[in-house]
């Protein structure tokens, strides 16, 4: 199950990070994107929107004045569901996504992680 972090950042505090370090020891793939260059445990952040394919979770850490530059973006990777961390909340892009048949959640990726419910 391949995973895209939007929002990925080099910053140990940050829940990116956070997330790629949980995703990576539950040996999860994962793709990174996010506004600058860098790598977290051997994982490049791309910051430019790549055509990357099979991707199966988008798990959001943009707060959602930054999202609208990635609506059609996630779209287009056809995504299985979009995981909205807490603070990225996003009613008009939930209503969005599922519209066209991409779960959108209202979860943690974190938590979701340490209960085994990813």
């Amino acid at each position: 199950m391949k995973t895209l972090v939007l929002g990925a950042s080099t910053n140990p505090e940050r829940y990116a990070y956070k997330a790629i370090e949980k995703l990576t020891a539950h040996k999860y793939e994962l793709l990174a994107l996010g506004f600058r260059p860098g790598e977290v445990l051997g994982h490049t952040i791309e910051t430019e929107k790549q055509p990357w394919e099979g991707i199966d979770t988008v798990t959001l850490y943009l707060g959602p004045a930054r999202q609208e530059a990635y609506f059609d973006y996630v779209i287009s990777l056809r995504p299985r569901r979009v995981l909205f961390n807490p603070g990225t909340e996003n009613p008009a892009f939930e209503s969005l996504l599922q519209a066209i048949g991409i779960q959108a959640e209202r979860a943690c990726t974190l938590v979701l992680l340490a209960t085994n419910q990813y």
